[in-house]
């Protein structure tokens, strides 16, 4: 018998479509505005320095020692515009910069850049502790996820709603290499910008909240703040971002060549946080813990696990959802006339539709109320894939039932 574990098995990532960014070889001169190209190196920090006007500009990478200029055309209005083009994106494919990966990431697929930067002591030579790359990787992770949620559905509490779509819509998102307390992730706008507009508009409805409970004391700014994006998820991420940190800010810059998204600032300034902020920030995740309510549902789900101490009264149910809820997997407590019929359900591969109430403790894994218990007629293949479930875990099934199934 092999267990179900609780949770979703994490998925493998998806590669991201810059194969050109990673392979070394610069994208094609014909596919690259020269606009676009200039946009995305002043936002990574190069420098113009000169050049014919109207014709091209000279761009230094940022840092000291200058390094590697570029020449880049202004438009295409020149014959030799696609001969600079080649020669600058050969140079930036060749560059040891990281801002020049950076670009060229944002040139093979038009991606929103979301930047996280945390302030703290350097170590030696400027180098950041393993831990703390570790730590801010996963609070931009976690941050991602909350934005991909608030995408789905507005709540305080999300808990395993949602969860499989939110971690979808992160398989095409690159996230580069932390290094000094800074990382940069490229959300591919064909597929991204929601979660990108989302973020943006969560982090100053966040901001905005907490110098409002800063202020007054009161945590009502947080209740509207659910619209915009703010959840007990984003505040768990903002709390695992500054802890440990003299502060932290983060940023949306949309992608050059798709234009700013409507009600969107086209060049917003970071978003900070300070440790100052972190009772404000756990205040809201528990308020919004405790008081996301409870949700009325009728689920079709396929019994995969029976449980109870002995042959007769009520037991516990575990359906794997397949309509009715945004979770996986839900355990349902049933008396024992809706225990049997669960039983003989799952016996002749049917799935069973039942009332109920999501619990929010918990993370909505728990229908409680559960009444209505009934067998749901499904198609020849999904009645086969079920039995088929059946027959792999028939020694468990028989301990579960308590050797009592057929009463």
């Amino acid at each position: 018998m092999t267990h179900r574990p609780t949770e979703e098995p994490a998925r493998p990532v998806r590669p991201h479509p810059v194969d050109t960014a990673r392979s070394g070889a610069p994208p094609e001169p014909g596919t690259v505005d020269p606009a676009v190209l200039g946009a995305l190196l002043r936002r990574h920090g190069w420098q113009r320095r000169g050049g014919a006007p109207g014709r091209y500009g000279r761009w230094t990478p940022p840092g000291p020692g200058g390094g590697t200029s570029l020449l880049v055309p202004e438009s295409r209005a020149f014959p030799d515009s696609d001969d600079l083009l080649a020669e600058a994106l050969l140079a930036l494919s060749r560059s040891g910069a990281p801002s020049a990966r950076e670009v060229l990431v944002s040139l093979a697929v038009p991606s929103d850049e979301i930047r996280w930067w945390q302030d703290g002591p350097a170590g030696p030579a400027g180098a950041a502790p393993w831990t703390a790359e570790e730590r801010l990787r996963g609070a931009a992770r976690r941050m991602l996820l909350a934005a991909a949620l608030a995408t789905r559905a507005r709540a305080g509490y999300h808990g395993a709603r949602h969860r499989r779509a939110a971690a979808t819509a992160l398989e095409t998102v690159l996230v580069g290499a932390a290094a000094g307390g800074h990382l940069t992730a490229f959300v591919p706008v064909t597929s991204g910008r929601p979660l990108a507009v989302r973020l943006h508009q969560a982090l100053f409805a966040a901001r905005e909240a907490i110098d409002y409970q800063r202020a007054t004391g009161g945590m009502d700014a947080f209740d509207a703040a659910v619209e915009a994006g703010v959840s007990h998820e984003l505040t768990e991420s903002l709390v695992a971002l500054v802890r440990g940190t003299e502060g932290a800010r983060i940023a949306v810059a949309w992608a050059p060549a798709a234009g700013v998204p409507e009600g969107c600032a086209p060049a917003a300034e970071p978003v900070e946080f300070s440790p100052g902020d972190l009772p404000a920030l756990r205040d809201a995740g528990a308020r919004y813990l405790r008081e996301e309510p409870t949700v009325a549902v009728r689920i079709t789900g396929a019994v995969t696990r029976l449980r109870r101490s002995g042959p007769r009264g009520e037991g516990t149910v575990r359906l794997r959802v397949l309509a009715g809820a945004d979770v996986p997997h839900v355990r349902i407590t049933l008396d024992e006339e809706a225990y049997r019929i669960a039983g003989h359900a799952h016996l002749v591969g049917l799935p069973v539709r039942v009332h109920g109430r999501l619990e929010s403790r918990g993370g909505f894994r728990r229908l409680t109320g559960a009444h209505g218990v009934v067998p749901v007629q499904v198609d020849e293949a999904e009645r086969d894939r079920l039995l088929k479930e059946l027959q792999e875990n028939v020694d468990f099934f028989e301990e579960a039932c308590g050797g009592d199934c057929g009463d």
